[in-house]
């Protein structure tokens, strides 16, 4: 099962920046922030009644003085591409005006579900014009106030009804699926095409969930694989700032369905925040992580200086190996794929729990956890219990005597007894009783 889109598209000052709020904030259940990953969002991933969703908010779509703005329309547009259901948010007070009329045209070349959420529904001239929005046509339409939760939880009711017939594409367990992400321009098709020629056995080529994704199942030493392409957002002038925010998306859809990101850098144009954004969001996920370093036949620096401006650049993710390629020469690419291989597996790893109590028995008695109000942490023991990453179960007296820097340390002795490159790991900690 895939994870869906929902797209929120309306006119400007209709309550849109509420509802997303309301919808992404911890009443629901939101996934939380990681180091690495911008706050400032224009979309979230929000858990509701089991399903899990991504949310994008746009920009207020304006007829202005008659030209119609050319930035908002190609985010609406591409939101609009990417969503699987469309909340369309129009203003109770108001009633409806040109630019609902516009929008209304504009979503229906879509063919996807569209969902009405008339806001503001919390006065009497609201509710007197409730009815006058039928005739937009559609087939769902909720009143909602988000300033004052109304109708919040019918909304997501509806947004959620149809999830499980949103299919994805399935594949064997053992098969390896890894994902080629990164900002436009990186050259992230150009390496998998590269990467295909190199180690060609292609099965066959799949059309992905999106008409920019790309699935490419291929054979590599006796293994199944399959490498996710999406293709990035092509320049277009002062358009391109604003809507390369929009390829995270993608990105993030991509990563969904990953065992593997590759996070493409282009050693020409350096690392700028995208980028450490699109890897955050694979942390995130948990996913294991490559930092592929492209056209580095164009290097002016050595692999030695390039490395520290990584790692100081990607501190949020220091475990993961960087590797130097060059789609156009060739050059290299012979190194990605052992080290795809090894990620992997080391994020399916399943520690024995004896070696995992061995491992943190000694790191406590080497530095035992700082004392507070004369109390200490004490470990009772430890158990894996996840893989892809792992996860362990650390059993405490009191977890809140657990300060940060002593988590980071049991992370990293873990890390120096066990090969983990490449995966993050999940430290969970219980009290006994719990």
């Amino acid at each position: 099962m895939k994870i869906p889109t929902v797209a929120l598209i309306g006119k400007p000052n209709v309550g849109k920046s509420t509802l997303f709020n309301r919808l992404a904030g911890k009443r629901i259940s939101i996934i939380e922030d990681t180091p690495g990953v911008t706050r400032d969002r224009i979309y979230s991933m929000v858990s509701y009644s089991d399903y899990k969703f991504h949310l994008i908010d746009t920009g207020g779509i304006d007829l202005g003085d008659g030209n119609f703005n050319k930035e908002i329309k190609v985010q609406a547009e591409l939101a609009m591409d990417e969503a699987d259901v469309i909340v369309f948010i129009v203003d109770g007070k108001e009633g409806l005006g040109a630019n609902d009329y516009l929008i209304r045209d504009m979503i229906r070349k879509c063919n996807k579900k569209v969902i009405v959420a008339i806001s503001k529904m919390d006065s009497k001239v609201s509710r007197e014009n409730l009815y006058s929005f039928y005739e937009l046509g559609f087939e769902y339409y909720i009143p909602i106030s988000a300033e004052h939760n109304s109708g919040i939880f019918d909304l997501l009711d509806e947004i959620v009804r149809d999830f499980n017939d949103i299919k994805d594409i399935e594949y064997n367990e053992d098969v390896v699926k890894f994902s080629i992400i990164g900002r436009p321009n990186v050259g992230k098709s150009s390496l998998v095409n590269a990467l295909l020629n190199e180690e060609r056995s292609i099965v066959s080529d799949v059309s992905g969930t999106t008409r920019d994704a790309i699935d490419t199942p291929f054979i590599y030493n006796k293994r199944d694989f399959v490498v996710i392409d999406t293709a990035g957002i092509k320049k277009q002038g002062k358009i391109y700032e604003d809507i390369e925010r929009y390829s995270v998306l993608r990105a993030l859809k991509a990563i969904d369905r990953s065992d593997v990101c590759l996070v493409v850098l282009n050693i020409e144009e350096g690392i700028i925040e995208h980028d450490k954004h699109i890897a955050g969001y694979a942390i995130e996920a948990g996913k294991a992580v490559v930092i592929v370093v492209n056209k580095w036949d164009k290097a002016t620096e050595d692999m030695k200086t390039v490395t520290k401006e990584i790692r100081n650049n990607f501190a949020f993710m220091p475990y993961a190996p960087i590797v130097f390629t060059s789609a156009l020469t060739k050059k290299r690419m012979h190194t990605i794929m052992p080290e795809v291989i090894k990620v992997y597996d080391n994020s399916h790893k399943e520690i024995k729990t004896s070696i995992v109590n061995e491992i943190i028995g000694e790191a406590y008695s080497l530095n035992p956890s700082p004392s507070y109000k004369g109390r200490r942490l004490k470990i009772y023991y430890v158990n894996q219990v996840d893989k892809a990453p792992p996860k362990f179960l650390f059993h405490v007296n009191d977890k809140t005597l657990l300060h940060f820097s002593y988590e980071r340390y049991l992370e990293n002795k873990l890390r120096e007894a066990i090969d983990l490159e490449g995966t993050p790991i999940v430290l969970q900690f219980k009290n006994r009783g719990e």
